[in-house]
């Protein structure tokens, strides 16, 4: 693994699971390579430095490798019998394959049992604009400086769930690969493009590219006292969602850059609606708009 330091009295190289390539390692106490996965779990610029972060789940970990999403190590605990599927992922994919003492893999999987399977590290994908397709039928979602990392999960869950092109995280935000992120995407984080931009004007410019094209997007803001309801604005053309901060909305320049701002109409004691709630909502009206099979 890039930049790590190998104690070489506590990882060796072994002779059972995934070794037939002679990439298997065994990690038994705290040392540095261990503390590099570590602080991925809490720490963003260590996350962003390394270029890797941490996949949790027997679904997202599936998901994962379906997708052909480049991975660096399978971690899994010394001493068990592991079941066919992690069996069938060590033997099939083309990556190292790491031995970790259960009690280090329970710290690694945020346990309190029993550790986990597989814990997979991955890398870091471009914060490239590019990687979210635009053709005339373009739906996209921006998340304006969202500080929730599990909303950021949630709103990439629904993206992919009612046919969205991509995600945009915009803004001073929390991060997409923080491990509550990552779980709460529950896997759509590997089939739904998520990138991350410091500001709107980077997304104003793409957007204004891909005008020149001829795919006409519209910039939607969501907004309690927008101008009309969901249901009232034309989602089947190329749109791009904008879902404001969970605290604030959205920032001044978003909302100037907004051809329209909408509204969700709500009900009961509720003041408003949780942002990756609202967003579900407007990925639920586009889809329904647009006869996305959605039951």
């Amino acid at each position: 693994m890039s930049g790590a330091r190998r104690d070489p009295g506590k990882i060796r190289g072994k002779g059972s699971a995934g070794a037939r390539s002679g990439q298997s390692l065994r990690v038994s106490t705290h040392n540095a390579l261990f503390q590099q996965w570590q602080a991925l779990l809490s720490n963003r610029t260590k996350r962003q430095r390394s270029g890797e972060f941490l996949i949790h789940g027997v679904r997202p970990i599936t998901l994962a490798v379906e997708r052909g999403w480049p991975l660096r190590n399978l971690l899994y605990p010394s001493g068990r019998k592991l079941s066919s599927w992690a069996s069938r992922l060590i033997d099939e994919c083309a990556v190292k394959t790491v031995e970790v003492h259960p009690d280090l893999l329970r710290e690694l999987g945020e346990r309190e049992s029993e550790p986990p399977e597989l814990i997979a590290v991955a890398e870091l994908r471009p914060d490239d604009l590019d990687r979210v397709p635009v053709e005339q039928d373009f739906l996209g979602v921006v998340f304006d400086r969202p500080t929730s990392p599990g909303n950021i999960g949630t709103l990439v869950r629904s993206a992919d769930a009612f046919g969205a092109d991509g995600l945009i995280v915009s803004g001073h935000a929390a991060d997409v690969y923080d491990p509550k992120s990552v779980r709460a995407s529950t896997g759509s984080l590997f089939s739904v493009p998520a990138v991350r931009v410091p500001s709107p004007r980077s997304v104003l410019d793409w957007v204004t590219e891909h005008r020149r094209r001829e795919v006409p997007i519209a910039v939607v803001g969501t907004d309690e006292n927008g101008t009309s309801e969901i249901t009232e604005c034309d989602l089947t053309r190329p749109v791009l969602l904008v879902i404001g901060n969970e605290t604030t909305g959205m920032s001044t320049t978003w909302q100037e850059m907004c051809d329209e701002v909408v509204r969700v109409p709500i009900g009961g004691a509720a003041s408003s609606l949780n942002a990756a709630s609202a967003g579900t909502v407007l990925l639920y009206e586009a889809a329904r708009q647009r006869g996305f099979p959605v039951a």
